[in-house]
């Protein structure tokens, strides 16, 4: 796949065409990948749709690497932003099965990246590369001897190698020291962490942690070290689930023992894309802390999901930490970033850039059944508006309500799409589209002009180069991939010309004495708010985590450490901008 060039924009006049090439210094999530298609026939049923998940990505030689289940391939980037897919099968003939690479293992071992994809057997080969950007692969052991699910290869500092591996609700996760030159098995294996979920909320099983009818699913194994420590990370508690988040154990020694901490790494149960969960952690060219993981979509199956990346880090206690905050937003990328400019207190990418249109009113040119176009700006990607068809000339229409000043804009495809023949990966496909804007909804210029495009971009996301002031902003499709012309997100971002929200008022938290787990949180409607962001922690300057809601003005929350004070403050949003936070309320 050639490599993407920078974005174009054509900035169309009466009479005239300006040209501008704009550097992007920003990326938002769901990133923006050629996502393949599941394989798996009964899996799609409900239609064709695109799904991956359980990312794994890595440095190696100055590039980004990422690998995910089920893509026939993995990608590699200098940047962050700009995604070159490798089409790859690492099944040998001897394998069977849809799980071409299952939440795979991915480690870079001095000069060498090796591989390795979830198995419960004996005869999956573990690859090695020195040239994986041309994909240059050979078997490194043919058939590894003691196998694993969603497993996780770290090379500690000594020199020692380990595994760690688990999926499942009823067993924990496992860790061993391997031989480094042979892979075989130093001693047994020895239980990590298994879930407690009656003592930590989060990790019990329900879209709202309310255990609905199964045990939580502990998966994901992911380890880093820092100053000294070991933080392994793991996934929980169910993938179709919002509240899907990563957690993290801590400790003195490779192998345990090992010591939870109280909150989620990664959790994102709110917005527009959600869910956090079974991810990995790396570092940049500058030495800042990411993480990637899972995001939720599980409307065609409950295994359709998408990745996204978040900035992470560590604070002087050596608290592991991610930053979810406005994590569907516009972000920074590295690049763009100061050297640990977000590995501080709350610390953040988030460019400030204000959702423009949530709830605005939308114009179309047909609409299939019940798929109404207001879905494409309700911010929840498990709903969306479909076209007719998806011919060319079909069109979406949004109005800001007012002249605001526009920075970027993403669009979100979804699949509707029921009788396509796409299964896996699908090499060639692309979308076309052009973007207008208007001030008057009469008068449009041609704001983006991807009528030529020829790359596959489900989630678009593009930056202007010189941000604009106008009120419409109408997408017109060119040419669709495959299925019908629909949007689960045509999202505006930049800032409104009014005030900022009021602050929040009477910020009630009530915390139940029969389950300390949970918590009813209330608050006084702000009039001139559409969202607020909730933020708690077991310490008044540790409010790592974050829960975006729309449109209301109360959340129960089921996910504390019952055996922990807690500290929740609340902050309004608008299109302007953010009130000022609250001051931290203590829940015994």
């Amino acid at each position: 796949m050639k490599r993407r060039m920078l974005l174009f924009f054509a900035m169309v006049t009466i009479g005239s065409t300006i040209s501008v090439y704009a550097q992007q210094k920003t990326y938002c999530n769901p990133i923006n990948i050629d996502y393949g298609y599941t394989p798996i026939p009964n899996f799609s049923e409900a239609g064709r749709h695109r799904a991956t998940a359980d990312p794994v990505m890595v440095r190696y030689k100055n590039d980004y690497y990422l690998f995910s289940t089920n893509q026939w391939g993995y990608w590699w980037s200098n940047d962050m932003l700009h995604w070159n897919f490798v089409s790859r099968k690492f099944l040998r003939p001897w394998n069977a099965g849809y799980d071409e690479l299952c939440a795979p293992a991915v480690a870079v071992l001095s000069d060498t990246m090796i591989v390795f994809g979830s198995t419960y057997t004996t005869n999956f080969t573990v690859w090695m590369s020195t040239n994986p950007k041309a994909n240059e692969w050979k078997p490194w052991v043919d058939s590894f001897a003691i196998g694993g699910w969603d497993p996780d290869f770290f090379l500690d500092t000594d020199g020692k190698l380990y595994m760690y591996n688990g999926s499942s609700n009823r067993y924990p996760l496992y860790g061993i020291e391997l031989n480094r030159k042979t892979l075989q098995p130093i001693g047994t294996r020895k239980e990590m962490y298994l879930l407690e979920p009656w003592r930590y909320g989060w990790q019990r099983f329900g879209e709202y942690m309310d255990n609905t009818f199964l045990d939580p699913f502990i998966e994901g194994a992911w380890m880093t070290k820092h100053n000294n420590k070991y933080y392994l990370q793991y996934g929980a508690p169910g993938t179709e689930m919002s509240g899907y988040a990563d957690g993290v154990v801590v400790g003195e020694n490779p192998l345990g023992p090992f010591t939870p901490q109280s909150d989620p790494l990664s959790f994102k149960p709110g917005g527009f894309a959600r869910g956090a969960g079974h991810g990995s952690t790396f570092q940049d060219a500058w030495n800042n802390w990411w993480h990637i993981s899972t995001m939720v979509i599980s409307v065609k199956n409950n295994f359709e999901r998408r990745l996204g990346i978040w900035p992470a880090g560590f604070d002087a206690d050596n608290v592991m930490y991610c930053n979810t905050s406005y994590g569907d937003y516009p972000h920074y990328l590295p690049q763009y970033l100061k050297t640990n400019n977000h590995a501080t207190l709350n610390g953040s990418g988030f460019v400030g850039w204000m959702l423009l249109n949530y709830n605005k009113p939308v114009q179309v040119s047909s609409t299939l059944g019940g798929f109404e176009p207001n879905n494409a700006v309700d911010e929840n990607i498990k709903t969306y508006w479909s076209a007719l068809t998806g011919n060319k000339g079909e069109w979406i229409q949004t109005d800001l309500g007012g002249l605001d000043t526009v920075h970027a804009i993403q669009i979100n495809y979804a699949d509707q799409d029921v009788d396509s023949s796409f299964l896996g990966k699908q090499l060639g496909t692309y979308h076309q589209y052009k973007l207008y804007e208007s001030t008057d909804g009469k008068n449009w210029r041609v704001l983006i002009d991807k009528s030529n495009n020829k790359t596959d971009i489900p989630h678009e996301y593009v930056e202007l180069s010189t941000p604009i002031v106008t009120r419409y902003i109408k997408l017109e499709n060119i040419h669709m991939p495959t299925g019908k012309f629909a949007i689960s997100g045509l999202r505006v971002f930049g800032k409104g010309n009014a005030s900022l929200p009021d602050t929040v008022k009477n910020f009630l938290v009530l915390r139940t004495e029969k389950d300390k787990r949970s918590a009813w949180l209330k608050w006084q409607v702000v009039d001139n708010a559409f969202a607020y962001n909730i933020y708690f922690g077991t310490a008044p300057d540790k409010l790592y985590n974050s829960i975006m809601v729309y449109n209301q003005n109360e959340y129960w929350y089921k996910g504390m450490d019952k055996e922990k004070p807690y500290y929740f403050a609340i902050e309004a949003i608008n299109e302007n901008g953010i009130s000022k936070r609250t001051t931290p309320t203590l829940v015994e």
